[in-house]
């Protein structure tokens, strides 16, 4: 089976071994803080990829799961697993090899927006967790950065940055290139979906959304004639947003 993401493995492997990333200085804080991991609780990480959170969480877990469609990245993961890691190649909608009501924890980063089966995603994750399980989703924020419909702006009169919003209520899919400009690049699939959208069908799958966070960029702008605006936007206009739904 072949995966969008099959083809920048490699890649996104590489990138997530830097220590200045998004996933090491803002999401993997805030989630540890959120999952606030117990022994003896079973984790899942829905799209795992090669691990990254996997490998972390399971330090404190009596078992962690981790499931996702790309078998490079899987392979990735296999390598690096601890003794109370097991992992799957599925895609989402698809978590038979797991029983039913058997998982404390789950959680998805960043790759929500990658999967078109969100309803069906949402049903499996709630027939695997137990009742008052929490379910953990981070996404790009869908409310600020919307493939190919959002980008920034700068204001030289009043000296701003400011973020552009061309479309948000209409869901999408883009095809987005993995290394923009480089000939033949990897392609990747992007859906957009405002936040009722994922509201929705989290209520139809079971879940109550008990959280909404929202976390921006840890960084800053090298000194420079917009650097100030560019910092300040940063404060402003989070890059990511996190639901925490529970099963009822």
């Amino acid at each position: 089976m072949t995966t969008s993401w099959g083809g920048v493995a490699g890649w996104y492997d590489d990138l997530l071994k830097e220590d200045d990333t998004y996933q090491a200085k803002v999401i993997l804080p805030n989630l540890e803080r959120l999952l606030d991991v117990q022994k003896g609780e079973v984790i899942l990480d829905l799209a795992c990829g090669q691990g990254f959170f996997s490998h972390i969480f399971s330090r404190k877990a009596r078992q962690l799961i981790g499931v996702d469609i790309s078998k490079e990245l899987i392979a990735i993961a296999e390598k690096n697993k601890q003794s109370n890691e097991t992992f799957y190649i599925s895609p989402s909608d698809d978590l038979s090899m797991i029983d039913h009501e058997s998982i404390d924890t789950a959680f998805i980063v960043l790759a929500l927006q990658n999967i078109e089966k969100l309803k069906e995603t949402f049903l499996e994750v709630s027939r695997v967790l137990k009742k008052g399980g929490k379910f953990f989703i981070v996404l790009n924020h869908p409310t600020f950065r919307i493939p190919k419909q959002s980008s920034w702006g700068y204001d030289e009169d009043q000296e701003i940055q400011y973020r552009r919003i061309d479309a948000y209520l209409s869901e999408s899919r883009v095809d987005i290139d993995m290394h923009p400009g480089q000939k033949g690049a990897e392609k990747t699939v992007s859906f957009h979906r405002p936040l009722q959208t994922f509201f929705k069908q989290l209520g139809k799958a079971g879940f109550a959304v008990s959280r909404l966070e929202e976390w921006n960029s840890h960084k800053k702008s090298e000194k420079g004639k917009r650097s100030n605006a560019e910092d300040q936007s940063r404060k402003e206009i989070p890059l990511f947003m996190c639901l925490e739904a529970v099963k009822l």
